[in-house]
């Protein structure tokens, strides 16, 4: 294996592929899949539900299940990546998801959906790392550079957002099992593209993979993820839901140990032991946590609370997303060569839980327009922020044989933050409406009122804890993301591709 220009500048734009912007249209189309696919399902959770006969505390794994498997296991699809090529494990990862979509989308029971969903995470895992290893390749000049990260941010950041509009149309004109066959025409499209457009790079020799490394660092996120579900049913102080902290603690911290000692390590630490690098992964997970669990209620409330229709409920969600995409592409990506990332991302996080402070004030009666829509646009706006230098800082100067890996990490804090979001937030808001239907259902004559106001206050609890984590991840951006613009600062190299002559 033979690297070119090892140690000279980055390529400059006119050596550069001239097709390489459509190849990072097929490289979008397929993180875009990925990313949506965590949330397209939300809106149809109803219909799924009602004809698979799902109960109400299962039908969280409808969206953990993927979440799950795929933040589980992208670091070792990270591995995969180094280990066979980029772009045979891209193409590998795009025809994996169209089967299990497909499979999802013919599901006749509860556990046959959940086992596609899950199957859907695994082969997430494997695309997702490749994807951005892809992009970090294929764009060395820093200019251009700038540009595609602001469209991969604005993608990464509003895939969940354009899931609950395509969702929801999807879901009212169709059927619900469209949100998971429409996978398939996709993928089809980015594979015809990625075997056309993208260069292949050889896997590298000495790669290998760290199965006990999986094992125990799946393992703690699973166990960690299961005792949030749990602890709505059966309580914080169960001893289940406290043997599985205790037990996925203990399986993260012997992860961490292995990774000292395993011979070619599923996270090698010098990745994260980086101040900055490690300072993007935490912002990112925090990040996601808040914003997650806000998805989540903010579908039910829109439907079960106003009675939106499907449709209505994803055009509501259509401000947030435009708002993350002008954050990426029009504020972001424009001032990032010009100031400090962490001057991009701690004032995105304050805007963002600004945006989930005013969403507290949610009532049975509230308006969309006054009420709903200036915090969307704020939150969307401060995420925008976030993702795009998180991306682009996180994965800046990666030497090549660890670019898959790192974009792994990557993504990894973005699903397992997801994961975490959903089940933690939820309990909370599940919860804090069961102890208000306790207190003030008084009157059977008004039930339904308060029942609704219930659900509503349980929603603002877990509104102001999604807030607080949110001002956290802004925190932990001002203190540990020590990078200095690239102008400014020494430049950072892109990572150099290999040679495929």
């Amino acid at each position: 294996m033979s690297f070119t220009r090892t140690g000279e500048p980055p390529a400059a734009t006119s050596d550069a592929d001239p097709r390489r912007w459509w190849g990072l249209v097929i490289i979008a189309l397929a993180q875009l899949m990925v990313v949506l696919d965590a949330t397209i399902v939300n809106i149809a959770l109803p219909s799924a539900q009602s004809d698979l006969g799902i109960s109400d505390g299962n039908r969280q794994w409808v969206i953990t299940a993927y979440t799950l498997a795929f933040g589980g296991l992208l670091l070792l699809g990270g591995r995969i990546a180094d280990l066979v090529g980029r772009k045979r494990t891209f193409v590998i990862g795009l025809v994996g998801f169209a089967a299990a979509s497909a499979l999802g989308g013919a599901a006749t029971t509860a556990g046959m959906l959940f086992g596609a969903r899950a199957l859907q995470g695994v082969f997430a895992a494997v695309l997702a790392p490749s994807a951005l290893s892809l992009l970090t390749t294929t764009f060395t000049d820093r200019k251009e550079r700038g540009k595609a990260f602001g469209i991969y941010g604005a993608l990464a950041g509003s895939g969940s957002a354009i899931g609950f509009i395509v969702g929801g149309l999807l879901t009212e004109y169709l059927d619900w099992r469209w949100c998971l066959y429409v996978n398939v025409p996709i993928a089809v499209i980015a594979v015809f593209g990625a075997l056309t457009l993208l260069h292949d790079s050889p896997g590298h020799a000495g790669a290998r993979l760290d199965v006990p490394g999986v094992l125990l660092g799946c393992g703690g996120l699973v166990a960690i993820v299961y005792g949030f579900a749990e602890a709505e049913p059966r309580g914080w102080t169960d001893p289940m839901v406290l043997t599985l902290f205790v037990v996925g603690v203990a399986l993260l911290a012997t992860f961490v140990w292995w990774q000292t000692r395993a011979p070619v390590p599923l996270l090698p630490l010098h990745i994260i032991k980086d101040r900055t690098r490690a300072g993007c992964f935490l912002t990112m997970a925090l990040a996601v946590i808040g914003m997650f669990g806000l998805f989540l209620f903010m579908t039910y409330y829109l439907q079960v609370i106003l009675d939106y229709s499907p449709v209505m409920t994803g055009l509501a969600f259509l401000p947030l997303t435009v708002a993350i995409i002008t954050g990426s592409t029009q504020i972001a990506a424009r001032l990032l060569d010009h100031v400090a990332p962490r001057l991009l991302m701690a004032p995105g996080a304050l805007l963002a839980a600004i945006g989930m402070v005013l969403l507290t004030r949610l009532t049975v009666h509230s308006s969309y327009p006054s009420d709903i829509l200036p915090a969307l646009i704020l939150m969307g706006l401060g995420m925008g922020l976030i993702f795009m230098p998180v991306f682009a800082t996180a994965t800046a100067g990666v030497a090549p044989q660890d670019s898959g890996v790192t974009s792994a990490t990557i993504n990894t804090s973005q699903q397992v933050g997801g994961s975490i979001g959903t089940a933690l937030l939820n309990t909370i808001a599940t919860t804090s409406s069961a102890a208000y239907l306790t207190a003030h259902l008084t009157d059977p004559a008004q039930r339904a009122l308060v029942t609704k106001e219930g659900i509503v206050h349980g929603y603002t609890v877990a509104i102001w804890w999604a807030a607080a984590i949110m001002l956290l991840a802004g925190v932990v951006a001002a203190l540990m993301v020590t990078a200095k613009p690239p102008k400014h600062g020494t430049e950072q190299k892109a990572p150099i591709p290999e040679s495929v002559a």
